[in-house]
């Protein structure tokens, strides 16, 4: 899934995106941890891998919108 990102905190590297449908989910260090990504802007597109659903939907990896 892609989305854009709406904030991010480069000291703990964790923050969150809008999807393309229009919710906001937060993310984590982790979510990144496995990643090549150490620095987003807001307004930039990722890709996202997410777990669960509805109330339960979670982050589980954020992605430059070309890797994943």
């Amino acid at each position: 899934m892609q989305a854009t990102v709406s904030r991010y905190d480069s000291e703990s590297f964790s923050g969150a995106v809008l999807t393309d449908t229009g919710i906001e989910l937060p993310f984590s260090v982790h979510a990144i941890a496995e990643t090549p990504v150490r620095l987003l802007r807001v307004g930039q597109r990722v890709r996202i891998e997410t777990t669960g659903s509805g109330a339960g939907l979670a982050i589980t990896k954020v992605a430059f919108a070309t890797v994943l």
